[in-house]
């Protein structure tokens, strides 16, 4: 089987990526010559550079803006990481490891430089429509899409506010999303017929912002490796991005040890800083057995996706509309599901468990909403591990209009479905002359 391996062993960027994917595709010129032609109307430009870390020759893509690179248009200030993700960017700082600047916002102080360097911004809707218009394969536009989705998540979740209502830094936005479109563009030329990733090293230490100091890693991007396994390691800075993390996210099918491989090409996507170790991600490129995944180990710290809270009380004293309020403010506070079982109580009172599934940093909010809209005076805590499949949505196109399917997949499995709410509003679109089923055939 054709497999593709990412050594992350010094972190993930798009721009070391789409470096190492670049070195081991047959058609650098045809790729090089596409993209530029691309972006030509944005005066972007995408150069090929070949540096050495430790000894070791690379590639290092720059992307140009006007003929300028990122890092000079950043006129030698540091980045406001904060206000860098608040327009879905990734964090910057002076001592960040790879000095991405195309995923770096530049931010400064917006209400003064930008109106000073007139950097407009650009809405996530405004970002897809850019993806759609560019003249590459549906595949790719589709992929391409699709990573950026979970990086305005991941964004609009760490700042708590909504996909809709996350903006990006125009020459930031031109810059990441070369390198999530090279990327996509190179795996669609290489073709691999599955990719595998190492655990991830993200770096260890602190980000500085203007507003302050963050833990590596940065917000993002830990949001973005939920269920992908990383660890701190001795190198201090910022080794991952949030671009890197949902290239990762998206495209690795498992993170392992790499499997018993005869690689046919290997590329060097190297990181602009030089540590005692070699600042690059290794891509293998070559033939192995299906079955052979490579060792997903307990001692990896990855024998569960992640671990939610269990909140449950029994009630004995509140009416079935009390407690299917309780359960609705429950789930608009963000609880992953609650749920109600009927059990017997002492006295042989007929009573109700209430359950409500929620994130661990979510106890003191959740333990608050019990005691003020139930009537129970004790609560009972449960952590669980969880296994999962990871999702996606693609909108398809039918007869009554797009209808969103959910993509699950993770343990060599797959699934799919139409999303039920899309189904309900063709149904009353056609003013119920449709049925569901009718609806969902023609999505399949």
């Amino acid at each position: 089987m054709k497999t593709l391996y990412l050594e992350c062993n010094m972190g993930a960027a798009g721009d070391m990526l789409m470096s190492s994917l670049y070195e081991i595709c047959g058609q650098r010129d045809l790729f090089l010559k596409k993209m530029n032609t691309l972006f030509a109307d944005s005066g972007l430009t995408l150069r090929a550079s070949t540096i050495t870390k430790c000894g070791v020759c690379g590639t290092h893509m720059e992307v140009l803006i006007d003929g300028v690179t990122e890092d000079a248009t950043s006129h030698g200030h540091s980045h406001d990481a904060e206000d860098a993700t608040s327009h879905g960017h990734s964090h910057d700082a002076e001592d960040s490891s790879h000095e991405h600047h195309h995923e770096h916002d530049d931010a400064h102080h917006h209400e003064h430089d930008d109106a000073h360097h007139g950097h407009p911004h650009t809405s996530y809707a405004d970002v897809l429509s850019q993806i759609e218009r560019l003249d590459l394969p549906k595949r790719v536009k589709k992929d391409a899409a699709a990573v950026y989705r979970l990086i305005g998540e991941a964004e609009a979740k760490v700042h708590g506010t909504s996909l809709e209502q996350i903006h990006f830094h125009e020459v930031g936005t031109l810059d990441a999303l070369a390198d999530v479109v090279g990327c996509a563009l190179l795996i669609h030329l290489i073709a691999p017929e599955r990719i595998l990733a190492s655990p991830v090293h993200v770096g260890n230490g602190f980000v500085k912002c203007a507003h302050g100091v963050l833990p590596v890693p940065a917000p993002a991007t830990a949001e973005l490796l939920k269920g992908i396994p990383f660890y701190t390691g001795s190198v201090t800075g910022e080794l991952c991005t949030p671009t890197g993390a949902a290239l990762l996210r998206y495209y690795a099918e498992k993170f392992c040890s790499m499997p018993a491989l005869a690689p046919s090409a290997i590329g060097y996507g190297m990181g602009s800083k030089n540590f005692e170790i070699a600042n690059c991600l290794r891509a293998f490129l070559g033939e192995a057995d299906a079955e052979d995944d490579g060792d997903e180990a307990e001692d990896d710290g990855f024998a569960y996706d992640d671990k939610v809270l269990a909140i449950s009380c029994n009630i004995d004293d509140m009416t079935g509309e009390a407690i299917g309020l309780a359960t609705e403010i429950f789930l608009a506070a963000g609880a992953l599901d609650v749920y109600t079982t009927s059990i017997q109580m002492k006295k042989n009172r007929p009573g109700i468990l209430l359950t409500c599934i929620c994130e661990l940093s979510d106890r003191d909010k959740f333990t608050g909403l019990f005691f003020l809209h139930t009537s129970t005076r004790g609560l009972r805590f449960q952590t669980f591990e969880r296994a999962k499949l990871e999702s996606t949505f693609e909108a398809r196109p039918t007869s009554y209009g797009d209808i969103r399917i959910k993509k699950s997949s993770g343990y060599g499995i797959k699934k799919e479905k139409p999303e039920f709410e899309d189904l309900k509003t063709a149904v009353l679109k056609n003013e119920c002359a449709v049925s569901l089923e009718d609806v969902a055939k023609s999505v399949r």
